[in-house]
């Protein structure tokens, strides 16, 4: 029976390139998959794209493609990466022009469009918004953008037209893998339950370096060999959907049953109907089993009808953030930042400086638990931070501002102020028909 090897390249947007590139020269891949968005990163890249309509990709496509191509073209490594993300037919210009600077002559490199539908989310108004139920049309004139989770057929289909390089905007994580098996092994948009098996495989390696302990790893309980030279995992598969995961031979960290576990149930909400655009996955009765150092079998996926809508993540300007720090240390260290906070608290209701979502907050003591009233015992060192979200930038400067001016006008012994405003782009989701989203292919020859 054919078996496909998937390689794991990155599992968001400012991930290692080291692993990836063990991985494509220590295992016979066939493919290798970056996915690198989450849910904001594409409304941050598509006001990057008004700001400049040649970006609007990932800032570290560059640096990736440098190292990636010539690998995957001597080895027949097929790419595929979300790293178009705004714009990728941008991106795949300048993929084309890395590869021919680099003398890679015939590499067919192609793009994934359709997933921008921010003009039909505009055309509907009454789309409500799933977090809250209200219509997307209250954010009309601050909707940055509007991106539709596609699945995997359209890249699928690029396979099929002989591209080695897939560049695309928003697709559904899991997707990323599944097209490449969809290509391989013929199945049908119809069989669901290997389109479930393939979607676990996509599940399993879309966070790269988690799956092999990076994000399990626990001194105390649960220690990982080698977590500074952690390797990137791949899978083997075969046509029924069945296979193993395992990582780059020589490389740090592990793969186990509970590594496996973990990525399971990462980011699902109801593991026996995990909604994908390609199916609607089953989860429940997974079941793994460790058949060698660091390698797992998987079996027990399942799947059935999706739905017939496309998520929409829709971003929008929503104020601005102004934040400062400051630390505190030695005896008194936690009285003397509460009073800070005290200050910092006046002085905005003095100004008539109004921010919602304001936190004042000691690291270390209350920033994680907002309700924690306990002090530590013995605390020696302790930071404070003030964050609040204001509507203009000018109020987020003051607020970052009367941080930093704790330096002179605050209790004793402050140090380390930092100060940051930024514009905040905040995220909700819409439902659309999928019979209105019509994704598109474009293709280069180096």
């Amino acid at each position: 029976m054919k078996n496909i090897r998937i390689g794991s390249g990155a599992g968001y947007g400012g991930d290692r390139i080291e692993p990836a590139l063990e991985l494509m020269k220590r295992v016979s891949l066939h493919y290798i998959a970056f996915e690198c968005l989450a849910e904001r990163t594409i409304a941050l890249a598509q006001r990057e794209k008004l700001a400049n309509p040649a970006k609007g990709y990932n800032s570290l496509l560059e640096h990736r493609m440098r190292r990636v191509l010539p690998l995957a073209h001597s080895q027949g490594v097929r790419v595929l990466t979300n790293m178009g993300a705004a714009n990728p037919e941008a991106a795949l210009h300048r993929v084309v022009d890395l590869a021919r600077e680099q003398g890679l002559k015939g590499m067919r490199i192609s793009a994934v469009l359709g997933d921008d539908v921010q003009e039909l989310v505009r055309r509907n108004p009454e789309l409500p918004q799933l977090e809250n139920g209200r219509p997307i049309g209250e954010l009309a004139d601050r909707i940055l953008s509007a991106n539709a989770y596609l699945g995997s057929q359209p890249m699928a289909d690029a396979l099929s037209a002989g591209a080695e390089v897939i560049l695309t905007g928003r697709v559904a994580d899991p997707s990323l893998f599944l097209a490449p098996m969809i290509y391989e092994f013929g199945w049908a948009a119809g069989d669901f339950e290997r389109l479930g098996q393939g979607t676990l495989v996509g599940h399993l390696l879309e966070c790269a370096g988690q799956l092999c302990g990076g994000y399990y790893a626990d001194p105390l309980r649960k220690p990982v060999p080698e977590p500074w030279n952690l390797g990137f995992p791949f899978a083997e598969v075969d046509a029924s959907g069945s296979g193993y995961v395992s990582k780059a031979p020589g490389t740090g960290g592990l793969v186990n049953r509970a590594t496996c576990t973990e990525q399971l149930l990462y980011e699902i909400h109801d593991p026996s109907a995990y909604l994908t655009p390609d199916c609607t996955a089953d989860f429940s009765q997974v079941n793994f089993t460790e058949t060698g150092p660091d390698q797992v079998a998987f079996t027990g996926a399942g799947g059935r009808a999706p739905t017939d809508s496309y998520k929409v993540s829709v971003g929008y300007r929503n104020g601005f953030l102004g934040e400062g720090q400051i630390s505190y240390g030695g005896n008194g260290c936690v009285a003397r930042a509460r009073l800070a906070a005290d200050i910092v608290r006046m002085r905005l209701e003095a100004l008539g400086i109004k921010a919602e979502d304001l936190r004042l907050e000691l690291i270390g003591i209350n920033a994680i638990n907002p309700l924690a009233i306990e002090e530590r015992p013995g605390a020696m060192e302790v930071r404070l931070r003030v964050a609040g979200r204001t509507a203009g930038r000018e109020q987020a400067e003051a607020l970052a501002g009367e941080v930093e001016a704790l330096y002179t006008n605050g209790p004793a012994g402050g140090g380390g102020a930092v100060k940051k405003v930024e514009e905040l782009i905040s995220m909700v989701s819409v439902l659309v028909p999928k019979s209105e989203v019509r994704p598109t292919l474009i293709h280069q020859t180096t």
